[in-house]
């Protein structure tokens, strides 16, 4: 009986040698690898390991009947690994689970198996996102290292001024300390970091933010640009101002007000529900303007959800922040409704069922990235699911 597990297996931990362990239970185990290439363009980061030494630490298990590299590309890079294998079982963690690879193994007549991740007797869970938490870690909330980036929470589009002309509004966005992968094309305005990288590559300068973010915005949007696109200010203002900010549109493209609140308890309080959980990059090519509904009544409804959930956040109102939240996203995916690319839908699915989850939303302009959650506890939620990535507001 052959069975048949995928992954990219870059920072190997005692929880994928479980994994292994579990998985061989079932028959014996092959082993599919990410190639480098795979990596880079699925996560857009290079291995910390290349991939013949991947396959020959996984060789080594002794779990492990065989490993290769997997040819494909992208989350199903292991398709023509199975299809040269043809195993009988296909063995994935919950959380790696989705509907896509349970087609295919229908198709094929090969058994789906989902496992529960578990660690081994006497240690403690693994993965691979909470490894790179735990590296970051010491990172404090109060120091300024690294390019920041930012978290937008609800009002998301009015800053744009098409938008904004049919009803102004707040947009309301937060400052986070990069104590995690922030992975491009992912709704963390990874293109507005990288402009200020050009400049200071490796943190802010020390002046006064608001003056800071002007001058990213004009430095990103330079005249000279020939593609006609102009970002939006909420990525320069999020990621230059502390804390958490709301800025107000009214048909141009700078803001006519800023606030910020930099109150600790209203910033813990906001570390202690807000969580996110990483999908797939916006895929090439992908247009989230298509098919845009923008009208009065749909940008009053996302300049009314940003109002409420400023509110809630003042108020540390848990439930009324979590519907501001929700309303805000509807009303964005109304605006755009190609915010919800193909696949997006299947971890919302996933992900809002939990008793634990009160509201989701995409960072940015969507298409792909993360599910940003809003959670009953963050340590509980991050605890129970070791995907998930809790967040860091800069204070300064």
């Amino acid at each position: 009986m052959k069975v048949f597990v995928s992954g990219c297996y870059d920072l190997l931990h005692s929880g994928h040698v479980e994994f292994f362990r579990q998985a061989s239970q079932y028959g014996d185990l092959y082993v599919g690898i990410g190639s480098d290439a795979t990596i880079l363009s699925y996560k857009n980061h290079k291995t910390l390991y290349p991939e013949q030494e991947r396959l020959f630490m996984v060789k080594s298990i002794r779990y492990v009947k065989d490993a290769f590299i997997n040819q494909g590309s992208g989350i199903m890079d292991f398709v023509p690994t199975v299809e040269a294998l043809k195993p009988d079982r296909f063995v994935v963690n919950a959380d790696g689970s989705s509907e896509e690879k349970r087609r295919f193994c229908e198709e094929r007549g090969i058994e789906y198996i989902v496992l529960d991740r578990t660690p081994a007797e006497g240690l403690e869970a693994r993965s691979s996102t909470s490894i790179k938490q735990t590296l970051a870690s010491e990172v404090k909330p109060t120091e300024n290292v690294g390019i920041p980036t930012r978290l937008d929470l609800a009002g998301t589009w009015i800053d744009q001024p098409y938008v904004s002309a049919y009803a102004p509004g707040w947009a309301i966005t937060i400052s986070l300390l990069p104590t995690f992968e922030v992975r491009e094309r992912c709704g963390l305005s990874t293109s507005t970091r990288k402009q200020i990288q050009r400049i200071w590559p490796v943190r802010l300068p020390d002046m006064d933010p608001e003056m800071l973010a002007k001058l990213v915005f004009c430095f990103e949007n330079d005249p000279e640009r020939t593609d006609g696109i102009i970002s939006g200010a909420q990525d320069a203002i999020g990621i230059c101002i502390p804390g958490l900010c709301r800025h107000y549109y009214n048909a141009h493209y700078w803001p006519e007000r800023i606030e910020s609140c930099t109150d600790e308890p209203i910033l813990h309080w906001l570390e202690e529900h807000l969580c996110m959980i990483p999908m797939f990059p916006r895929r090439q090519g992908c247009s989230v303007i298509q098919g845009k509904v923008v009208n009065e009544t749909h940008v009053k409804a996302l300049a009314e959800a940003a109002d409420r959930c400023w509110q809630a956040i003042l108020q540390t109102d848990l439930e009324a922040f979590a519907a501001a939240y929700r309303a805000s996203f509807v009303a964005q995916i109304t605006l755009f409704p190609a915010m919800l690319q193909p696949g997006v839908q299947d971890y919302i699915d996933r992900y809002a069922p939990l008793p634990d989850v009160l509201a989701w939303k995409m960072p940015g302009a969507g298409g792909g990235g993360y599910l940003a959650l809003v959670v009953t506890d963050v340590t509980t939620f991050c605890r129970q699911h070791s995907e998930a990535i809790p967040l860091t507001i800069r204070r300064k």
